[in-house]
């Protein structure tokens, strides 16, 4: 046992008086919100009830789930009770976890006194129960699916791993510090109620500019949504077309440039490419009329323009990562419009983890829809002007909620540690608002009714959007285990575009797939599928490699890049001077909380 020091009751008293403030006042400010979305799933649940109720034919296959779940649990009890008494012969259990679920990976939960196997298996039963009442259901899917969002977010909360009682990992952890991984667990719940976010990763550990966005460069060009970055080069001799990296604004545009050994930006700048960077504003509340048009005309067409200038080229090659790829697909076929083939200043375009079809948009999907949208556009987003970054990231926890909300809980607050430095994490954490109009306007039109990937449905910049109108050479790369850009959702850009493309399918999900080094070795990528016959097949008939996809990427890219001249000495030019060192202020600016 270890020798802990005597526990603080003052300090205990505080923490406790303070978070429960915290509670009430964060309650008063967002009852109505929490009203609303308790009364949207209450009766999600309640239609589907009185659905299933209303037919004797429902009724009978849940009868029948249920009589196989008791079956399943009399099972249970009868190898537990055999494997408890020592009897001979091999142990298999009646359900495992699925592949990949970590919380009940550690050995506590398969020792004797095996109760908390029990327990496990007992979860995990009814939590495949509800699944399959939902699942085996004539419902229509949409419903179906948000259903099953609604309970995986519930039977997550409820598994046995989040709580001490029927945690083995906390308790033995408990039994080991005489109780002092509970005390300090306690006083990390409370500073985090005070904080009004779980900790993912220490914060103090990373700032841009000092140990990560550190790839050498200066801001050439400014104005009142971007900052556009021009990289150093780091060779001697570069390709003729330069490289115009498009993030998204949902988050900063640093996870293209991490720390130097995972840095996307400093590879290429290494591979030969000249590179600009968009770092986005990150909008505050007066900023709420600005629209995506405007993203357009002030984000990526500026880019290009001082691209363009800087160097003396022509073209510029682009790259557009999620959010930001949309956006470069949309501008991309406004100049289509707009200038015909007689001047097209892009060479080839490449969207990363990218959706222009939104037909399946993955897990978040499955709670999107009219009766949210409209919601958001009479509620409190366009009198505060901003979509808040906090909430946009709880969001996208609750895709996967157990590896982004529940692992911390049981990490912080049932076993008392804290979690690790994390440059990842870190830039998860580093939000940023989206201006209303904006989201709004692509949350309706993009993402609810799929208007970018029909010919002419959208009109941006006064100018009907038609993806078709992108002939020019296009790489899409996408994810294998992306839940924010599926895979097979990326790849109908293939199809929607006119020109020469290929896809090329890295592995790991939405982020790190996409900070992915090649020194990592990994994940791997597939290329050399077979196109125009959908997703599955190109899979199918692909190739697997080792490594990286931004050597396949940056190969294929420099061989339409045209010849290598000697780097420039010097940033910018005399209409585009250097106003601040790499990685400039916008990407300083941190939202206020509260």
């Amino acid at each position: 046992m270890e020798n802990n020091p005597p526990i603080n009751l003052q300090e205990l008293t505080e923490g406790i008086t303070k978070a429960t403030q915290k509670i009430i006042q964060n309650y008063l400010e967002n009852r109505t919100g929490y009203h609303h979305d308790s009364r949207d799933i209450t009766h999600a649940y309640s239609e589907f009830g009185t659905k299933l109720m209303a037919s004797p034919k429902e009724m009978e296959k849940i009868q029948k789930l249920y009589q196989k779940f008791l079956g399943s649990q009399q099972e249970l009890w009868k190898r537990i009770t055999e494997r408890s008494a020592g009897k001979n012969g091999e142990y298999k259990p009646v359900i495992s976890p699925e592949k990949g679920d970590k919380r009940f990976s550690a050995p506590e939960w398969d020792e004797a006194p095996y109760y908390f196997d029990f327990v496990k298996q007992s979860y995990l039963l009814v939590s495949s129960l509800v699944n399959e009442i939902i699942d085996t259901s004539e419902i229509d899917e949409r419903t179906k699916k948000k259903l099953n969002f609604f309970s995986k977010q519930y039977t997550d909360m409820l598994s046995p791993s989040n709580f001490v009682a029927t945690n083995p990992e906390a308790i033995k952890l408990a039994q080991q510090t005489n109780g002092q991984s509970l005390i300090d667990g306690f006083k990390n719940l409370l500073n985090d109620i005070q904080k009004g976010s779980i900790t993912q990763t220490d914060m103090s550990a990373f700032e841009p500019g000092r140990n990560i966005a550190v790839t050498p460069g200066s801001v050439v060009y400014e104005n009142e949504l971007i900052q556009l970055i021009q990289y150093s080069p780091s060779t001697k001799n570069v390709y003729e077309t330069p490289l115009v990296i498009v993030p998204p604004w949902i988050n900063k545009y640093y996870i293209l440039d991490l720390r130097p050994e995972n840095s996307f930006a400093k590879y290429v700048v290494d591979q030969g490419f000249t590179a600009f960077m968009i770092s986005w504003k990150n909008p505050t509340p007066d900023m709420g009329h600005i629209t995506f048009d405007n993203y357009v005309e002030l984000g990526t067409l500026k880019a290009f323009e001082a691209a363009q200038a800087i160097t003396k080229s022509k073209k510029v090659n682009a790259i557009g990562y999620c959010l930001g790829g949309t956006l470069l697909a949309t501008t991309l076929s406004i100049i289509s419009k707009k200038t015909g083939k007689q001047y097209f200043p892009v060479n080839t375009a490449t969207f990363l983890a990218t959706m222009v079809d939104f037909s399946d948009v993955g897990p978040m999907g499955d709670v999107i829809d009219n009766a949210l949208v409209k919601k958001l556009e009479r509620g409190e987003l366009m009198h505060q002007g901003v979509m808040k970054g906090h909430e946009m990231e709880k969001a996208f926890n609750l895709i996967r909620a157990n590896d982004l909300v529940w692992s911390f809980v049981v990490n912080n607050y049932l076993k008392g540690k804290t979690p690790s430095a994390f440059d990842v994490m870190y830039w998860t954490n580093d939000n940023t608002n989206l201006p209303a109009k904006m989201y709004l306007f692509y949350l309706r039109y993009m993402v609810l009714e799929n208007k970018l990937s029909r010919k002419n449905a959208l009109r941006i910049c006064n100018t009907p959007i038609d993806i078709g109108q992108i002939d020019i050479p296009v790489y899409v790369i996408g994810m294998n285990e992306d839940h924010i850009s599926p895979p097979h959702t990326t790849f109908t850009t293939t199809e929607l575009v006119s020109g020469p493309v290929e896809f090329i399918l890295g592995g790991s999900g939405h982020v790190m797939g996409v900070a992915n080094p090649p020194s990592k070795k990994k994940y791997g990528y597939y290329l050399d599928g077979k196109l125009e016959h959908g997703f599955e097949e190109w899979k199918r008939s692909s190739k697997f490699h080792e490594g990286s996809w931004w050597t396949a990427w940056t190969e294929k890219l420099g061989k339409k890049s045209g010849k290598k001249k000697i780097a420039g000495k010097t940033l910018g030019n005399a209409k585009y001077k250097p106003l601040h060192a790499a990685p400039g202020t916008y990407v300083k600016e941190k939202i206020v909380t509260h």
